[in-house]
């Protein structure tokens, strides 16, 4: 039987896509926070500058490339960061199921992610 990945699950997976990037471009983990809703989900160091970065998980037909839809909480979080004199970063990630488009991502099936890296807020 298949197993349709939760909100969280979906969350997580996105997680693990942006994180392997940040670690293979050289950024320290400070802090890593899971949790939905709550943002940022990596506190990170690169060149001696704080990053925060949040990370959303979006499904078909949603484009990860749409800020819009997050602007307050993106700029809540801008806000928050300057007190840390910390850049801050939206990481949406597009996740689909690869067989097909209409239905949601499984546990273990193929999914096809849509990401293009940080976007600076």
């Amino acid at each position: 039987m298949k197993k349709q990945l939760t909100e969280q699950e979906l969350h997580n997976l996105a997680m693990n896509i942006v994180g392997k990037e940040l670690e293979a471009s050289g950024f320290e983990f400070m802090a890593v926070n899971s949790e939905l809703k709550k943002n940022p989900q990596f506190v990170c160091l690169k060149d001696k500058k704080l990053h925060f970065i949040v990370v959303k998980a979006i499904g078909y037909p949603g484009d990860p490339k749409d800020l819009d839809f997050f602007m307050s909480d993106l700029n809540k979080m801008k806000d928050h960061a300057l007190k840390f004199e910390a850049d801050t970063f939206y990481a949406g990630v597009g996740l689909v199921n690869a067989a097909d488009y209409n239905l949601p991502v499984y546990l273990n099936e193929e999914y096809i992610v849509d990401y293009d890296g940080l976007v600076k807020i």
